[in-house]
């Protein structure tokens, strides 16, 4: 019988993080103090990171050594599965092999606690006794409330006011792990007062809950910041994805992926799986690594690469990235976790430079392609990863045209089981497809900071 699902023992879980600053085809721009205009230091980051973390975020090493008490939490669930998908190969009549890594067994249901275990333990051994961050669709901040809860930490979580009506169930969750959770924007932080005031009906957006967690972070001496995706050092503990996969397609007899599928927010999850390839491509391998991200918030494909704010306040530090302007609020699609005008400095470095390509779809389309991949494989994907999911089919679908035999690896980045509302309205047919606001964004980015040749 043909394997279906590749499993590593708990002790082949990564002991080390794969740092792709180490691999990139030139130096990242320095990021900017939002004030100053002037390159950042490790003292501008410390009332909001963890000095580890700010040391990650800068540091040229390849390989960084994961804490003991960290690999202990990430071992109740990881190393994740990878899985072949046989069905939807033979639903497909391609010749491709189409592989996915799993990443919603972890108690949150996503990817997301790669990192937040981390950052939560960072903290707790830095003597913090609180952490404010924002959330979309709700993966983070769950994964956030999640981690915080082990190390006995409090969580205050501003979710994008859309998702927050849109996902009741991601904010019961937070709260059953002790999180405060409110609807952003809010009137808890000047950042949020502001929003409300230009506009009281605002949908929300990540810029603008970024604004708010890093306003509450600064005004309390006892909170630190953590944010899920888009930084370094996230990226960096997201690699024990790609890590896990390499070893995992050697037992299932791949000598390689041919190409490799992920979708993008600010960049964490596809960064996970696809800077470990990075490495592999930049070495010469023949590897096409795609990120796959919405026509509503199409950042790579129609950005600008240029320095921006990464929130709406204009709090957040300055960073070189793929942008549509820190003013841009997108739609309110359902893949809330992809709603972010920017991207991860060194994801927009690769896409600049040619290692990393974009595509962008339509939301009724991706969930079209997660339909199919549950009526084939059964999970029933976030609507964030469908765009992954749409990716690999699309994938697939070219290898059957050509006739070639590739090996195809996608992050299958959570669940949807809270995302049944979506589905509900797919069903029914009242899904709404948005057009890529070209005059939106065109405004948008007039109002980019006068930095860096911008």
């Amino acid at each position: 019988m043909d394997d279906v699902k590749f499993v590593l023992d708990e002790n082949e879980l990564p002991k080390k993080w794969y740092n792709v600053n180490a691999d990139l085809p030139k130096p990242l721009d320095p990021p900017l103090h939002p004030m100053t205009l002037e390159p950042l230091g490790p003292e501008d980051l410390a009332p909001l990171f963890p000095m580890e973390c700010i040391k990650q975020e800068m540091s040229p090493e390849r390989y960084i050594d994961i804490p003991g008490e960290v690999r202990d939490v990430l071992r109740l669930w990881r190393p994740s599965p990878l899985y072949r998908a046989r069905r939807l190969e033979k639903l497909l009549k391609t010749p491709a092999k189409i592989y996915y890594k799993w990443e919603g067994v972890s108690p949150p249901g996503s990817h997301k606690p790669n990192t937040a275990v981390a950052q939560a333990y960072y903290n707790m051994k830095e003597g913090i006794e609180r952490i404010s961050t924002e959330t979309g669709a709700g993966q983070w901040g769950s994964s956030l409330a999640f981690a915080t809860k082990l190390f006995e930490l409090e969580c205050m979580v501003y979710m994008v006011k859309c998702s927050y009506e849109q996902k009741p169930y991601r904010r019961i969750m937070m709260e059953a792990w002790g999180a405060k959770v409110v609807p952003s924007p809010s009137e808890l932080t000047d950042a949020g007062k502001a929003i409300l005031k230009k506009d009281s009906k605002c949908p929300g957006s990540l810029g603008i809950a970024i604004s708010e967690a890093v306003n509450d972070a600064m005004a309390k001496e006892n909170t630190h910041y953590s944010l899920g995706s888009v930084l370094n050092h996230v990226c960096i503990h997201q690699s024990v994805v790609g890590l896990e996969a390499k070893k995992q397609l050697e037992m299932a007899g791949e000598e390689k992926a041919d190409i490799v599928v992920g979708c993008v927010g600010g960049g964490s999850n596809f960064a996970g799986l696809a800077f470990p390839y990075v490495h592999d491509k930049v070495n010469g391998a023949d590897i096409d690594i795609v990120a796959v991200e919405p026509m509503a918030c199409p950042t790579l494909t129609k950005g600008t690469y240029a320095y921006d704010y990464g929130d709406t306040a204009k709090m957040a530090p300055i960073v070189k990235m793929y942008t549509l302007g820190h003013d841009f609020v997108p739609e309110p699609i359902h893949a809330g976790g992809l709603r972010y005008h920017g991207d991860s400095p060194q994801l927009s470095l690769l896409v600049s430079e040619g290692v990393i390509r974009a595509e962008a779809y339509h939301q009724i389309e991706c969930f079209d392609a997660a339909k199919m991949f549950a009526e084939t494989e059964g999970f029933l994907v976030a609507p964030e990863t469908s765009h992954a999911v749409k990716g690999a089919i699309e994938a697939a679908l070219k290898c059957k045209e050509s006739g070639e035999e590739r090996v195809i690896v996608f992050n299958n980045s959570g669940h949807g089981h809270f995302d049944l509302a979506a589905y509900d309205a797919y069903h029914q047919g009242k899904l709404v497809d948005y057009e890529y606001p070209a005059e939106l964004i065109k405004q948008s980015l007039k109002n980019l900071p006068d930095v860096g040749g911008n």
